[in-house]
């Protein structure tokens, strides 16, 4: 067991090593020049897409904003709350603008797999849409066997960074919060998950949509809360996060290196900007054209780092401040919940612990429906209610499991589900630049809303 655990270290360090940080943000970095800066030029309308109304006859499953949601509710998770925190104590503060760079970049790279993910998706035999990088792969570049290494992949991730993984962690918030037995958690958790998993996608994009903007919001609320009581502190705290990030101060050696490092790692870990995750949930979108649902896919990674993220590392750095410029020996979550709780004293430690509890358990729906997509695929539609059950079961192992390898397994095969989606995204860039141009021209003459 020692054996293996060393060898999926060494896997890990290696994927997740900085050729992988280059490939994935250089081609954010290659999008966003191929597409002339689209995602700034047309952020407006994308967020107009997102909470405007629409037509409700075009194919698809789910509403644009469902879609969205059901993204979000597997995006905006631990990675928010420890994962910034990491960064933070790992890179020095500088770690966030290069969480904010990485960010950036990879709207132009979530908003290609949105496309991507409506041009060549597919009805099943249940009249449902079915579509992701596995399907974009094998029908657009013809590869079908990149294709079932990509489901592979997805597959496997997804009972250990969608169900165990999170269930473990609301599990020990719970338990540290509230003094409850693991057990007991992960009887109730496990209910609640099969509840909502068994209804299929319709059931997990409408628990979504209400989970969702609820805990963003109230999490979200809580930091700027903290930020609006500390108004002396907001300058130096921004001042301090672009310093550090061209100076490496207070990163871990003082070395400039581990500021991008960790900022890029725990920013694309944040909003899978690349992983080909959320274009699976994007597949199932009620929408007339690629291009429109590429422009929601894509406010989903600014509203997870650069809205969410943010938040939370401005408070982290404000909190650095006050502190003398130390983090102290604390790191990931529980140093997240002390700042909070001590720069709102009697609440800021629940708003965090709250916070963690939905965003892990959000994580668990979004993430049944990218590993059941992924599976069935690889194993056909009559997989479906097997993968339910023992996705739900998981959920529950997790809960009463020690879960190193298990963490070490998910953060491996999550990282192995971007290679075969980049090259997808870079040799079908083309395609994505030509739907483009046709819904500017065809938005142009009326033809489009």
């Amino acid at each position: 067991m020692q054996d293996l655990q060393t060898l999926m270290e060494t896997l890990s360090g290696w994927v997740w090593g900085p050729y992988m940080l280059v490939l994935i943000v250089g081609t954010g970095i290659f999008l966003t020049f191929r597409l002339l800066f689209w995602q700034f030029r047309m952020l407006p309308l994308a967020f107009k897409q997102v909470f405007g109304k629409h037509p409700d006859k075009h194919s698809g499953d789910i509403s644009q904003f469902a879609s969205l949601m059901t993204a979000l509710s597997a995006t905006i998770g631990t990675g928010n709350i420890a994962g910034v925190a990491t960064a933070c104590v790992l890179g020095g503060p500088g770690a966030v603008f290069w969480m904010w760079m990485t960010a950036l970049f990879g709207m132009a790279t979530k908003y290609g797999e949105g496309v991507l993910a409506v041009k060549y998706r597919v009805k099943n035999e249940k009249g449902e849409m079915s579509g992701g990088p596995m399907y974009y792969i094998e029908r657009g570049l013809k590869w079908k066997w990149l294709a079932l290494i990509f489901a592979f992949f997805g597959a496997v991730a997804s009972f250990g960074i969608g169900s165990s993984v999170q269930s473990n962690t609301v599990a020990l918030a719970v338990e540290n919060g509230f003094g409850l037995e693991t057990w007991i958690t992960g009887i109730i958790i496990t209910v609640f998950s099969a509840l909502v998993i068994l209804g299929g996608i319709k059931s997990i994009a409408k628990a979504s949509s209400v989970i969702v903007p609820i805990m963003a919001v109230g999490y979200m609320a809580g930091g700027v809360v903290i930020i609006l009581n500390n108004l002396e502190l907001v300058v130096p705290a921004l001042k301090m996060i672009v310093t550090y990030a061209f100076t490496g101060e207070a990163a871990a050696g003082g070395a400039i290196g581990a500021a991008i490092r960790y900022g890029v790692a725990r920013g694309v870990f944040s909003n899978e900007a690349g992983m080909g995750s959320a274009p699976i949930a994007a597949a199932a979108a009620k929408t007339d054209h690629p291009a429109r649902q590429g422009l929601v896919s894509m406010t989903g990674t600014f509203i997870d780092t650069i809205i969410v993220c943010s938040i939370t590392g401005i408070v982290l750095v404000m909190g650095f401040i006050m502190a003398g410029q130390s983090f102290g020996d604390q790191n990931g979550a529980v140093l997240t919940i002390s700042v909070f709780d001590k720069l709102l004293p009697g609440i800021g430690g629940w708003v965090v612990t709250f916070g963690v509890i939905f965003f892990a358990y959000s994580t668990i729906l979004g993430w049944s429906y990218y590993g059941e997509k992924c599976a069935t695929y690889l194993l056909g539609e009559k997989f479906v209610l097997p993968y339910r059950l023992i996705y739900i079961a998981s959920v529950f192992i997790g809960c009463v499991a020690t879960l190193d390898l298990v963490w070490l397994f998910a953060d491996t095969f999550n990282g192995l589900m971007a290679v075969p989606n980049l090259i997808a995204l870079l040799l079908l860039s083309g395609v994505i630049a030509k739907e483009s141009k046709d819904f500017i021209a065809r938005r142009k003459s009326g033809e489009l809303y």
